[in-house]
C-alpha cells in the first residue's frame, strides 16, 4: 500500500479543491478595526449550493485506520466542512470525469479545529479522520438531501488504497 503524507493547508495548496477560513481565532478582512469590541470577519467561505436550501448536520467521526478506502463527489453543489471539536485530516482530489477515485492524486491535509472548508463540485473527498485517538464531531452543509441526490461514491480496490502517512 503506498502512502500519502499530510501536509499543511495553505491557501495556494488547496485553491484547486475549494476555500477554507479559520472560524475560530479569525484572521481575515473586518468590516472595521480588529481592536474593536465587537469584530465582524465577513464573507470569510462563499459556497455555491446551486440555488438550493442548505442543511447543516454533524457527522461524528470515530478513531479508524487512516487508511483510504472510498471517496465520493458531488455533480452539482459544494460541499462545506468543518471539524467543531479537534484537529482533522482530510483527503481530496480533484475532479475528473472518471467513477473510480483518481488515488495517485489525491492530497491529505491537517485540518484545525474550527477551519471552514468548501470542496468545489466534482472535488473527490470522503470523511474526515480523526487523530489523536478522539472521537471527532464535524460539521457538514449540502443543499437539503443532497447525500441522496448528488453524491456518487467509489469504493477503493484493496490494492490500490492509500495509508496517510502522519
Amino acid at each position: 500500500m503506498k502512502n500519502v503524507k499530510v501536509q499543511k493547508l495553505t491557501v495556494e495548496k488547496f485553491a484547486k479543491y475549494g476555500s477554507f477560513a479559520a472560524l475560530i481565532n479569525p484572521d481575515g478582512e473586518a468590516t472595521g478595526p480588529k481592536d474593536a469590541s465587537l469584530v465582524f470577519f465577513r464573507d470569510m467561505v462563499l459556497p455555491s449550493f446551486g440555488g438550493e436550501i442548505p442543511a447543516f448536520s454533524t457527522l461524528r467521526v470515530k478513531p479508524r485506520p487512516l487508511v483510504i478506502d472510498a471517496g465520493e463527489y458531488h455533480n452539482h453543489t459544494c460541499e462545506v466542512s468543518m471539524p467543531l471539536n479537534g484537529d482533522a485530516l482530510v483527503w481530496v482530489a480533484p475532479a475528473d470525469c472518471s467513477k473510480t477515485v483518481p488515488v495517485d492524486k489525491i492530497e491529505v491535509f491537517l485540518v484545525p479545529r474550527g477551519t471552514l472548508l468548501s470542496f468545489r463540485p466534482g472535488v473527490w473527498h470522503h470523511a474526515a479522520y480523526a487523530i489523536d485517538n478522539q472521537v471527532l464531531d464535524v460539521m457538514i452543509v449540502l443543499p437539503e438531501r443532497a447525500y441522496v441526490n448528488d453524491c456518487i461514491g467509489a469504493a477503493i480496490p484493496k490494492a490500490d488504497q492509500r495509508k496517510i502517512q502522519y
